[in-house]
């Protein structure tokens, strides 16, 4: 299995280099070497201006920003998919993506601002709030219930989704509307310097946490009870496991919009190469996820030029035909 995560590893590096290059102007993989090293001080490269910055302000941190939401996502998914016993689980699961639908929407709607820092902040605070509202509506004694979760979450995200639906008809603004629906549909358009900024520390630092209690996620597999026995604190490791996937998953969204599908289908995949131990299975699915989302969102920008494809638009397309099949070789298993 570590042969497997150097390869994906190396993937993703090659990955990022060749995706840098796809688009309209004419960029070879030498030359995005050369000024991410030039810009990183590794060495003094003589690339033409509007070539470096192609590469470092424009499609670089677009591309960086795909590996860090597609890797979230993905490692997400796999810890609600075995914290909830929910085959169907994904990081959307506690009502954060609604929540920061409805938090961008508003911003908007209420003319708080339109950059990038508003809206981003907006969805963050909406993703929160969804969340702190979800733990309100389940938590019980400072226990939480997987049944109990899902259950305010889906009732949280209802009730968001109808508040943003609220929120647009009532703008009656024809140009907003398009940018929210097209941001509700996932795009990395807006990723930069500054969102990878914040949210690649987030992302490390979730990861830290969540693969420090892989043996815990390994328990849980078998139930609360046998979880107990095994010496798992299970009220206080599924709270942390929740707020930390819910924060990273607000970070995430609050970057790209609700890209579906990524969570839910990427840990199922890769729990087919490494088995349902967490201690291989997080890496691996890590990276998986990376690659995967770089590769579908720069075909999603790509495509159809000069128009662009929403992300989450492609993922859903890719990802319910790749779900069935998935679904059906469980059942042939089973």
């Amino acid at each position: 299995m570590a042969a497997a995560v150097v390869v994906l590893a190396g993937g993703l590096l090659l990955s990022v280099g060749a995706a840098v290059t796809v688009g309209p102007a004419d960029l070879s993989l030498g030359t995005v070497w050369l000024v991410i090293a030039d810009h990183l001080g590794l060495t003094s490269a003589d690339v033409p201006l509007l070539r470096d910055h192609i590469v470092w302000e424009l499609r670089l941190p677009r591309v960086l920003g795909a590996a860090v939401v597609g890797a979230g996502l993905a490692a997400c998914g796999a810890v609600m998919q075995t914290v909830t016993r929910n085959p169907l689980a994904d990081p959307y699961l506690l009502g954060v993506s609604s929540g920061a639908s409805l938090g961008a929407v508003a911003v908007l709607v209420l003319g708080l601002g339109a950059g990038v820092a508003a809206l981003t902040g907006g969805a963050f605070a909406g993703a929160l709030a969804a969340f702190a509202v979800v733990v309100a509506a389940a938590g019980r004694r400072a226990v939480l219930r997987p049944t109990r979760v899902v259950l305010a979450g889906v009732a949280v995200a209802q009730l968001c989704a109808a508040l943003t639906s609220f929120a647009i008809i009532w703008a009656a603004d024809p140009h907003a509307t398009q940018s929210i629906t097209f941001w509700l549909s996932g795009s990395l358009a807006r990723a930069d310097w500054t969102a990878l900024g914040w949210a690649t520390p987030v992302l490390a630092a979730a990861f830290a946490v969540i693969l420090w209690h892989a043996r815990a996620l390994n328990a849980f597999a078998f139930g609360e009870e046998a979880a107990a026995a095994l010496g798992v604190d299970v009220g206080r490791v599924r709270w942390l496991l929740l707020v930390t996937t819910a924060l990273l998953t607000a970070v995430l969204v609050a970057i790209s919009g609700a890209i579906g599908f990524v969570g839910l289908m990427l840990p199922h995949a890769a729990r087919l190469f490494t088995g349902p131990d967490h201690r291989r299975l997080l890496p691996v699915v890590v990276l998986a996820g990376a690659i995967f989302l770089i590769w579908v969102d720069t075909a999603a920008r790509t495509l159809f030029e000069p128009r662009e494809l929403p992300v989450g638009v492609l993922t859903a397309l890719l990802g319910v035909p790749a779900f069935v099949v998935l679904l059906r070789r469980r059942e042939g298993d089973a």
